[in-house]
């Protein structure tokens, strides 16, 4: 019985000092970014950093404007894409799919989640470019749009990211909907609604919480990718109407020019990703005040 309780002790311990690994690494994460960041939005003044929209550290113009709304723009259209689609596939996954082809599916989705970014980029590069570069001209040329752009773009970065958050998505939902009980579904068709009525409005409210955990995971990963964004958005710095038109993201931003920064230029990429990490944590508290009224409902 000493040894049970030893052992119990010190296995407890263990699982102290990784909570508090991990508590300690965001910690210093935390204080990494606001202890450099900080004294750069204070020397260039944080409402000009914030609403300023050139960048050119040459001139010690630091304006990210351009970055934030470059964010917002390719992560807007990932959701666009990827959302309707990833929960569409979720409910084939779990109420229609055959026996017969549903491991091949569900291999084929978590195999989306293992490809590197880069692939991602390089395909985005290789295929979806060059067709966006024709739709553009195609557009153009109808007097549609004022410009067609040359495939680098808001809209190839909203299609590779809506592919990239697929697994995600797909993973979480269809999770969250094979785990409500059965007699939900049963109860609703006993009451003579249809197939398609009793999984949108009784199977996936019952699943919300994880329906929104699982948007949001990809919305994160939209947010934070670099490389395959980097390949094919353009890394315009300017602000655009056009989804046709290239821009730049706040990662992107801090990728290109962290190899050659320094100074104040190198202080105001850090202070870059202060202003995305404040972002996800927006995010995430917001879905948790989602999840935390869809818990009381």
């Amino acid at each position: 019985m000493k040894s049970k309780a030893w052992t119990e002790k010190f296995m407890q311990g263990v699982f102290f000092v990784a909570a508090c690994a991990s508590v300690l690494a965001v910690a210093l994460i935390c204080i990494f970014l606001f202890a450099n960041g900080i004294p750069a939005m204070r020397e260039i003044g944080f409402i000009k950093f914030i609403t300023g929209q050139i960048w050119r550290p040459g001139s010690e113009q630091f304006g990210i404007l351009p970055m934030i709304v470059g964010s917002l723009y390719v992560t807007a259209g990932a959701i666009v894409f990827g959302v309707p689609i990833g929960i569409l596939t979720s409910v084939f996954m779990a109420m229609y799919c055959p026996r017969q082809i549903y491991k091949p599916l569900k291999a084929a989705t978590e195999l989306l989640a293992g490809i590197p970014s880069v692939i991602y980029g390089f395909f985005g590069l290789v295929v979806v470019v060059p067709v966006i570069r024709s739709l553009g001209e195609a557009l153009y040329d109808a007097n549609i749009v004022e410009t067609s752009g040359d495939g680098n773009s808001i809209l190839t970065a909203s299609v590779i990211l809506g592919m990239m958050i697929l697994p995600t998505i797909i993973g979480t939902t269809e999770s969250a909907m094979r785990a409500v009980p059965s007699h939900y579904y049963e109860g609703s068709l006993a009451l003579g609604a249809t197939k398609e009525r009793s999984i949108f409005r009784v199977i996936i409210p019952a699943a919300k919480s994880g329906v929104i955990a699982g948007i949001v995971l990809g919305i994160g990963r939209a947010v934070g990718e670099t490389m395959a964004v980097i390949m094919i958005v353009g890394n315009q710095a300017r602000l655009t109407s056009s989804i046709l038109e290239g821009i730049r993201t706040l990662t992107g931003n801090i990728v290109i020019e962290m190899g050659y920064a320094t100074g104040l230029h190198r202080e105001a990429l850090i202070a870059t990703g202060v202003v995305l990490f404040v972002f996800i944590l927006i995010i995430n508290l917001s879905v948790a005040l989602l999840k935390r009224g869809a818990d009381h409902e």
